[in-house]
């Protein structure tokens, strides 16, 4: 079985900085994409950033320039560094895997406030 856990959300100020991680437990394929995704209360879930196993990233416009992914192949972890957060940036944080057409997976969401 496959999971997907999320941490290091919370609460920050405006222009502060959050680090989020992703690890993925079990069994999976190495040719895979992971990546995050964002839902504001209200608002449809929108991708933020994602990479594929080849290193491949695509950001969202809103984030270009603040917003790193990386991830641990070895270690089936991906991760999120947000610099120079908005109050715009708050929402629910999504860790997301894919692999080919047929497969995908949700981490349980992590909530990030940033405050003005």
């Amino acid at each position: 079985q496959v999971q997907l856990v999320e941490s290091g959300g919370g609460l920050v100020q405006a222009g502060g900085s959050l680090r989020l991680s992703c690890a993925v437990s079990g069994s999976i394929f190495s040719r895979n994409t992971m990546g995050w995704y964002r839902q504001a209360p209200g608002k449809q879930r929108e991708l933020v950033a994602a990479m594929t196993s080849g290193g491949v990233t695509n950001y969202s416009d809103s984030v270009k320039g603040r917003f790193t992914i990386s991830r641990d192949n070895a270690k089936n972890t991906v991760y999120l560094q947000m610099n120079s957060l908005k109050p715009e940036d708050t929402a629910v944080y999504y860790c997301n895997l894919v692999v080919g057409s047929a497969y995908q997976k949700w981490g349980q969401g992590t909530q990030v406030t940033v405050s003005s």
